[in-house]
Order: C-alpha cells, then structure tokens, then sequence
C-alpha cells in the first residue's frame, strides 16, 4: 500500500500529513498524537499498519507545524491547548470530506495522550463527520464540557499498570452518553511498551472501527472481520 504525503491547511498554517489507503478501503482513521510525538511515531505507526490490514486507511497528522514543536519542547506551552489541538484535526476532517480519494469513506479518530481529548472535542463539534473514536491512555477528562455532546460510539484503552490516567478515563466515560467502553490492558504502563500490550491496543482498534465505521454501499466485506471480535475486561 502506498504512502502519501499530503498537506493540509488549517488558519494560516500548513500541516503535514501521511495518508495511506488499502483497496477498497472502508473508511479511514484520523491519528491525533499527543505532545513529544509526530506523524512518525513507531507506536501509532505500528497500529496504522494494523489497521490498513484490516481495510482502513490511516492518516498520521502532526497537529502542529516543526516550528510550533520546537518552541513546544521549550516552553510546553501547546500540549494542552485542547481547543487548537482539535481545531486542526476538524481541518484535516474536512480535507479528508473534500479529497477525491477520501471524500465518500467514512471517518474515525485514533487519540493518544492529549490528542484524545482533542479527538472528542472535534468529535462533539463535527458529530456528522466523526463515526468512531478510540482513545490509547489518553486524557479523555480534558475534553471537558465536550463529552456529553460526543455522539461517536468512543472506546477508551488504558494500560492496568497506569493507575491516574485509569481514574481519569473512569471519570470520563461517567460523563459520555453515547454508546462508550473501557478497556484495561492488564500489565501495561502509559506508553504500552510491554510485550504484546501494543498488539492488544491495535487488535482493540481494529474491532472498534471495523465495527463501528459505517460500510459504504457495495463495498466488499473484510475477510477477516469475525476474527477481529473484542474482549472486553
């Protein structure tokens, strides 16, 4: 499957983005990393790659331009703008609606750290446009007042060995209403970097978005989908 580089404009900035489509792809994931990460994170990657197996496509966004990163590693002062964050990834939303190649596939948003919080939020203001959202010991709570408002079934994964993030996603699904699940991966701290915790992330979000991402008419089904059942602790 190739890989695209593809650009997108959001205010007077310009983003950049990797966009890859399988055949006959039945919908595409949107990734909004956290602070400290970008597009070419081996953890998002490695669960893009699960996902284009699974006949999704992925696009890998950095929400912020090289030059914001820089002054962001000095002064920290971006990693919990919730509203620039989600901002952003309501532009590449609406590139995704506008592309020839993308423009008839449903959407759903991959989250980590503070881009889930920036997930819910775009998912709240676009809820014609947001299908599904997962969540990757992300900081749901800070969507704040958005969470209500979300419509998009959401799956929220935390590592069991991440004990505060696992009380703020706890606080956040209380707060959801649309149809929302928590999983805890047994043994995994924040960054799922134990053996086999990242698989298990990947294994989650492909279910979710299999099952929640709405087939085009005509499209073919995915092989494999009964193998992609979830299980939930």
């Amino acid at each position: 499957m190739e890989e695209r580089l593809v650009q997108v404009t959001s205010g007077r900035e310009l983003l950049e983005g990797n966009l890859v489509l399988p055949p006959n792809a039945r919908g595409v994931v949107l990734f909004a990393h956290g602070s400290g990460s970008s597009r070419h994170s081996p953890r998002n990657r490695y669960v893009a790659n699960t996902l284009q197996k699974a006949g999704l496509g992925t696009l890998l966004i950095d929400l912020l331009t090289r030059k914001e990163e820089q002054a962001e590693a000095v002064t920290r002062h971006l990693r919990f703008d919730i509203g620039l964050l989600a901002e952003r990834l309501a532009s590449a939303t609406s590139w995704l609606a506008e592309a020839p190649s993308t423009h008839a596939l449903p959407v759903g948003y991959f989250g980590a750290s503070t881009g889930a919080a920036a997930a819910l939020v775009a998912a709240a203001q676009q809820p014609e446009q947001a299908a599904a959202v997962v969540s990757r010991g992300g900081r749901p709570d800070l969507a704040g007042e958005s969470l209500p408002q979300v419509l998009a079934p959401t799956l929220l994964i935390v590592g069991g060995n991440d004990g505060p993030v696992i009380a703020l996603n706890e606080q956040a699904l209380a707060r959801l209403r649309c149809a929302a699940e928590m999983v805890i991966v047994p043994g995994a701290t924040h960054l799922f970097e134990e053996p086999g915790a990242l698989e298990e992330v990947a294994r989650l979000a492909s279910s979710w978005f299999v099952r929640h991402l709405p087939r085009k008419s005509g499209a073919p089904a995915i092989a494999d989908e009964t193998d992609l059942s979830i299980g939930l602790r």
